[in-house]
């Protein structure tokens, strides 16, 4: 191989034919590194058993591809991360190039690779340029006594640091995950200022909100870092994770769990979200064997309940990572301290769970999450996650986390105990997430869903429960200058709903339904009529006995979609006072009007197809 392969290779990792320069470059890199292991086993060197001259051309190949303009054009992404393998290779083989200007050339060429968009397949491009990144610091980076050279370690990481503001998604996510690559030689007394340029990288701002990829991997990079300088509780912060900054790694982690961003791809916060979990999982994992005493119970709390809190989300993905994490913790070897109610989740997560169950399916993971319900403590995190998987799009996750809900609520119908836990917990995360389409519309309706099933029958005994009229407060708060048709929607289900509930309630409802009635959305009008409909048939006593029949039929016979929106609101007008309900007064508009009647595109079938998303 030393004598006759590499010799008939080297000219090939320049010629003209791109494949077989390509397979050429891998195959020396691979080559060397062999024989220097090879010559590791006979206490030699690799020069021992490769001639000067070969090695001095295969660590010219990645200049002289430069030179020839073969680091552009078609074979672009052939030739970059074979040289950065290159690159990689020869530094694991310990080549004698200390302070050679060469080194400067390699690392010109992964820096440039890290920067530059080349193919799909630009991830698996820029963990070579990171491997070879890692191993050239490993080698040509340290001095004698094992520390950094100091200009190069402040010239290396301040230039890596600057990238981290690059408009580039890319570019910004191959300089955070190389930052993450570097060995502990290079981190020491610079901890600092990676972890501060890394958690910044993290936050969402206006400018960089699309940039999930690179939150993504700062939370990796971040926890990688953690890993190679270890944690020392009275240890110096600019060396290693202590009681200094450990506080600020758990915070940045807990705050990455809230990452719910979304574009034209989906959920990209469900990326953040899932190097999340593992960060937390892993510092806490590190902090316990380092030092018991570096356990605050605050964060080991949070720890739990994000975990929890994914596990019970909507996308597979998440709750996979989300529930392996939970059983890691859960059966963490020292035990991890601060876990509330540890022996009950212990026994409804049994060891062998591990192995066994399947969180991706929701028929699987939705019955195992329900008892942990019944754990104050778990139920405001557990109750929010499935809030968006029990009123989310997806048929087969809403129906079986739907009815996996369903059937916890009715084993606790008749504790009131449970159902006041539950009811204020949703009245909680209702509160908390006011206006927020992302948790409000799927939370109407499941509320929808859960007082159609009987779930609350017991708390309509008692007349204006309190459960129902803040209910019924949030629902008009949600609604309060919505246009938004599906939010509308859900909205009105929960109306008819709370009719189940006697009392002035009923009377707000009705005002809250004949308001919709007169919306200036015609799908909203039919659908308030439709459902005010079924509704008067469940409830016959809501309406005067002489009334019902005039006030069904004009609800069946009325063309509600109608055009004519003032026509139809005089009707509505009319149903009033049938049913003995005050009339909605339209508040007028403290704005000029911008466009003339008859053109407000709000209310045009367009705009109402449009929003509909159809």
């Amino acid at each position: 191989m030393a004598k006759t392969i590499l010799p008939m290779l080297l000219p090939l990792c320049t010629g003209m034919d791109l494949s077989t320069r390509y397979g050429a470059i891998l195959s020396c890199g691979q080559i060397v590194h062999a024989l220097h292991k090879l010559a590791l086993e006979k206490n030699q060197s690799i020069t021992d058993l490769v001639d000067k001259d070969i090695l001095e051309g295969l660590a010219k190949v990645p200049e002289k591809l430069e030179a020839a303009q073969l680091y552009r054009g078609i074979g672009a992404d052939y030739m970059r991360p074979a040289a950065c393998s290159l690159i990689e290779k020869l530094s694991l083989s310990k080549l004698p190039l200390h302070g050679s200007p060469t080194i400067s050339v390699w690392q010109t060429t992964l820096d440039d690779t890290l920067k530059v968009l080349l193919a799909d397949y630009q991830v698996a491009i820029q963990d070579n340029a990171i491997a070879g990144f890692a191993a050239l610091c490993n080698e040509y980076y340290r001095t004698e006594e094992g520390t950094a050279l100091p200009d190069i370690q402040d010239t290396v990481i301040d230039s890596y640091l600057r990238q981290l503001q690059n408009d580039m998604v890319y570019a910004r996510c191959g300089f955070i995950l190389a930052l993450g690559a570097l060995p502990k030689f290079m981190i020491a007394g610079k901890l600092k200022k990676l972890l501060s340029g890394l958690i910044q990288a993290t936050k969402i701002t206006v400018k960089d909100i699309s940039m999930a990829e690179a939150r993504r991997d700062a939370i990796k990079s971040i926890t990688r870092i953690c890993s190679t300088v270890g944690i020392e509780k009275g240890g110096s912060p600019d060396c290693v994770i202590c009681e200094d900054n450990i506080s600020s790694v758990y915070d940045t982690f807990l705050q990455a769990m809230e990452d719910y961003t979304t574009d034209r791809r989906g959920d990209v916060g469900t990326w953040v979200r899932e190097a999340a979990v593992v960060g937390l999982a892993e510092i806490t994992s590190q902090a316990l064997n380092a030092d018991a005493s570096l356990m605050q119970q605050e964060y080991c709390e949070k720890t739990i309940f994000s975990v929890l809190h994914q596990a019970g989300e909507k996308i597979d993905r998440a709750r996979v990572v989300a529930g392996e994490t939970l059983l890691r913790l859960l059966y963490h070897d020292p035990p991890i301290p601060y876990i509330p109610h540890r022996e009950e989740l212990l026994n409804l997560f049994p060891e062998k769970d591990k192995e066994t169950l399947n969180w991706a399916s929701a028929a699987e993971c939705y019955p195992k999450l329900m008892p942990v319900l019944s754990l104050k403590t778990y139920t405001y995190p557990v109750l929010l996650g499935l809030t968006v998987s029990v009123g989310g799009l997806t048929e087969s996750l809403v129906k079986h986390s739907s009815h996996s809900l369903n059937t916890y609520m009715l084993k606790i119908s008749d504790n009131e105990e449970g159902l006041k836990a539950i009811s204020d917990t949703l009245l909680t995360i209702f509160n908390n997430y006011i206006k927020v389409d992302r948790v409000s519309l799927p939370l109407l309706k499941m509320l929808d869903f859960l007082l159609g099933s009987g779930c609350f029958e017991l708390f309509t005994q008692e007349e204006d429960h309190p459960f129902s009229l803040a209910l019924l407060d949030l629902c008009k708060k949600e609604i309060a200058k919505c246009g938004d048709p599906q939010k509308l929607l859900a909205a009105i289900g929960v109306f008819c709903q709370l009719v189940q509930f006697s009392g002035t309630i009923r009377g707000k409802v009705l005002f809250q339904l004949l308001v919709l009635l007169g919306h200036k959305y015609p799908k909203v009008r039919k659908n308030t009529a439709n459902q005010l409909y079924e509704m008067l048939i469940t409830y016959e006593d809501i309406v005067a006995e002489e009334n019902l029949d005039e006030v069904m039929t004009i609800l069946s016979e009325t063309t509600w979609d109608d055009d004519n929106l003032e026509g139809i609101r005089g009707v509505r007008n009319q149903l009033c006072d049938l049913m003995g309900v005050k009339k909605p007064v339209a508040k007028a508009s403290t704005k000029p009007k911008q466009e003339k009647a008859g053109e407000d595109r709000m209310s045009s079938y367009a705009d109402l197809v449009g929003r509909l998303g159809y």
